[in-house]
């Protein structure tokens, strides 16, 4: 299963950047046994002034990311708080059903269009804080790193 971090903003290069991409990569080394590999997909933010045009813009960016057959995760703080086994359960159930791709969108500064929301299978939440998507990218990164692991039975995951 192609998993994909579709997310709204870019990071610029430094630290937050490259922790990232060491997430990717070893989710992605770590899954391949597996059949499950990581990408990021960095979207540019939306130019309108008023907010919800702006929402809209992110939106449909983040959707023209998102394959027709493909499975939808929503980052939203009004989402499911999952454990890291539960998410991990819940990534092979998708990729056990034969999904072949899986995309994990992350809004804006301003959240996610209601569109969007609508369309995920799953609206996910890393608890009821309000995140900067940066680290909402470097979370999310981790945990499909941890899932990863817990699913191949590796030590990583300690709980």
């Amino acid at each position: 299963m192609r998993m994909t971090i579709a997310a709204v903003g870019r990071l610029k290069a430094g630290p937050d950047r490259a922790l990232v991409e060491r997430y990717v990569e070893r989710a992605t080394q770590a899954g391949r046994s597996q059949g499950l590999t990581l990408a990021l997909r960095e979207l540019a933010e939306g130019r309108s002034a008023q907010v919800a045009a702006r929402m809209r813009e992110e939106a449909d960016g983040l959707l023209a990311a998102v394959p027709a057959d493909a499975a939808l995760v929503a980052l939203d703080e009004r989402g499911e708080n999952l454990s890291s086994t539960d998410f991990a359960d819940r990534l092979a159930v998708l990729r056990d059903r034969g999904t072949r791709d899986l995309v994990f969108a992350i809004g804006g500064a301003d959240g996610l269009d209601p569109s969007l929301r609508q369309r995920a299978g799953l609206l996910l939440s890393f608890g009821r804080m309000t995140w900067p998507h940066q680290i909402v990218r470097l979370m999310l990164a981790e945990q499909i790193y941890r899932a990863v692991t817990i699913l191949s039975g590796h030590p990583y995951h300690r709980a």
